[in-house]
């Protein structure tokens, strides 16, 4: 233990952030993001702008919850700005997927679809991983592949509206770093 330290109470400004790794949100938006790594591999031309531009969208989701939970502590606008950035490029990706079935003809499930309940399902499984989701991914046929991935950003974009509401929520009732470092500066006068 180190003496002689002045202690300073940084909590009251810096509030507590990052923790993503356990936010549903960036879990499942890093699901869609190695699901589309596969699935671009498999299905589109890894030369093809469409192929770079995907992984990149979905890319993007996962990076921008990381980015925006870290930056947290001391911006709440930042992380609201990152997250709002996460789900407009999921919206893009999901969007990429929806032109793939079209252009080939191929059907877009609805909630009723019976595989696309399944799929949506295994939200619910327990330790749920990749893995969970690799045979409608990997193994599938390219139209059972595209809407597994299709349920999991619809997933994902679920959450990250949630998130967002309860970010706006927070930012409106407890403000961001910069009014936490006002009050505190009034209090010392």
């Amino acid at each position: 233990m180190q003496k002689n330290r002045p202690h300073t109470d940084s909590s009251k400004l810096i509030s507590s952030h990052g923790g993503y790794r356990d936010l549903k949100s960036f879990q499942t938006a890093e699901l869609v993001y190695d699901a589309t790594v596969r699935f671009c591999d498999r299905f589109i031309d890894r030369r093809s702008r469409t192929h770079d531009q995907m992984v990149q969208a979905a890319r993007s989701g996962r990076q921008n919850i990381a980015e925006g939970s870290q930056a947290s502590g001391t911006s709440k606008k930042t992380e609201l700005k990152l997250v709002g950035v996460a789900r407009a490029s999921l919206e893009e990706l999901l969007l990429d997927y929806e032109d793939f079935l079209r252009q080939r003809g191929l059907q877009l499930w609805n909630k009723t679809h019976p595989t696309a309940q399944v799929v949506r399902r295994l939200a619910y499984e327990k330790n749920r991983s990749y893995m969970t989701y690799r045979p409608y991914v990997e193994k599938a046929l390219p139209e059972v592949a595209a809407n597994t991935i299709i349920c999991l950003i619809h997933q994902a974009n679920y959450l990250l509206d949630q998130q967002l509401r309860q970010l706006e929520r927070a930012f409106l009732e407890e403000g961001g770093f910069t009014e936490r470092l006002y009050r505190e500066r009034k209090k010392r006068q």
